[in-house]
């Protein structure tokens, strides 16, 4: 790849990835982190890697990338602790986004990031197996899953209304 070629690739796609991540750390600031730290990773293998691949390279690198950020989180835990009485507000939405977003950050981990794959990017099953290690029929069953659970979390009218 070509230093011409990784300055397009960060063009086309700083935007999408961003997003990708972010839907899942739900931390803009960490989020920019990530996908800094991808762009780091393919700038250290852009003589190995083909332009054509790169944006495969880039999705799987920030997955892994994400992944082992938030075990690391998990690991050391919250700095301080708010108490959540304090900040919460009415449950009672008008927004559909809002609930969407809710019931997405309700997901597991990895159904979570299949599933913004898929219907957010519009990525492939085999896209989505490369970019997360799944095989594709896997991929299909945390997307199908996904959806079921985002259906039933939603379809009950008390949490639109």
């Amino acid at each position: 790849m070509t230093v011409q070629e990784f300055n397009r690739c960060v063009d086309e796609h700083a935007d999408s990835l961003y997003r990708f991540i972010l839907k899942n750390v739900k931390d803009k600031d960490k989020a920019k982190d990530i996908v800094q730290d991808t762009y780091e990773k393919l700038w250290m293998k852009v003589s190995e890697t083909e332009a054509k691949n790169a944006k495969s390279y880039m999705f799987t690198t920030a997955y892994r990338t994400m992944i082992d950020a938030l075990r690391k989180d998990k690991r050391q835990g919250p700095i301080e602790e708010a108490p959540m009485i304090a900040l919460s507000h009415s449950k009672q939405y008008s927004d559909l986004k809002e609930i969407l977003d809710e019931a997405v950050a309700k997901l597991p981990e990895t159904q979570r990031s299949v599933v913004l794959l898929r219907d957010y990017e519009g990525y492939s099953y085999e896209e989505i197996g490369e970019i997360t290690g799944l095989s594709e029929s896997q991929v299909k069953v945390y997307i199908f899953r996904a959806r079921t659970f985002l259906k039933n979390y939603i379809g009950s009218l008390d949490k639109v209304v």
